[in-house]
């Protein structure tokens, strides 16, 4: 039985690798820091710090189905709170984070995409 997402707003990671795995992926945003990200990351996960949010938010499409991604869930869903405060309607958080990932993994610094 699939597991469902606990709340609208969020994704668990079963779904999301089902989506990645089907080609329907949406626009994977990783808050965390730099180090961490080179350290693994989702494949084709954009690296957005939590810090940088508030600043580059604009380079995010606001018309695009977004899911926040960080080590356990928190940051993401910090700056998921903020994006939406922002105006962004299709913001999802990644329920447990990478820690909770059982999927694939890249690793290497951001591609700055």
């Amino acid at each position: 039985m699939a597991m469902r997402a606990p709340w609208p707003d969020t994704v668990t990671p079963e779904e999301l690798r089902r989506r990645l795995e089907a080609g329907n992926a949406p626009l994977i945003v990783d808050v965390r820091e730099p180090d961490e990200y080179a350290g693994g990351h989702i494949p084709g996960a954009r690296l957005l710090p939590l810090g940088q949010v508030p600043i580059r938010y604009r380079e995010l499409p606001s018309d695009q189905e977004i899911v926040l991604v960080c080590r356990s869930g928190n940051r993401s869903g910090l700056a998921q709170q903020w994006l939406q405060g922002m105006g962004f309607r299709n913001v999802r958080n990644l329920v447990g984070g990478m820690q909770r990932w059982k999927g694939p993994v890249e690793y290497g610094p951001g591609r700055g995409r």
